[in-house]
């Protein structure tokens, strides 16, 4: 299973980025994807997240900025991201929970893609 990212980049504050993650691989299900990210010096913390149920939940400082959504048809998470703040900067994973093609349960992340928000 493979998790590719992409959209991340440079923007200012009060812009707007949308961050996807392509998901390849071959699994028996999917319980769940979310995102992460990482600031320089912090923890890596949840930012979003999406069940197979289509139940989402989102860190305090997000709601109602980020939408967490998916295309089940193309295997995508996407992670829209609006009215940016300067500490939104971080390196954003993609998360994905699922069960494997040995029916094993297993989390695989992605490369991850920089978000700068900055004048």
């Amino acid at each position: 299973v493979q998790l590719a990212e992409s959209g991340g980049g440079l923007v200012q504050p009060g812009e707007s980025v949308r961050l996807s993650c392509a998901r390849s691989g071959s699994i028996f299900s999917v319980y769940g994807m979310g995102w992460y990210r990482q600031a320089p010096g912090k923890q890596r913390e949840l930012v979003a997240a999406i069940t197979s149920g289509g139940n989402t939940e989102y860190t305090d400082s997000v709601k109602g900025r980020f939408t967490i959504s998916r295309d089940s048809a193309k295997n995508t998470v996407y992670l829209q991201m609006n009215s940016l703040k300067p500490e939104d900067t971080a390196v954003y994973y993609c998360n994905a929970d699922v069960r494997d093609s040995d029916y094993e349960r297993r989390t695989y992340w992605g490369q991850g893609t920089r978000v700068t928000v900055s004048t």
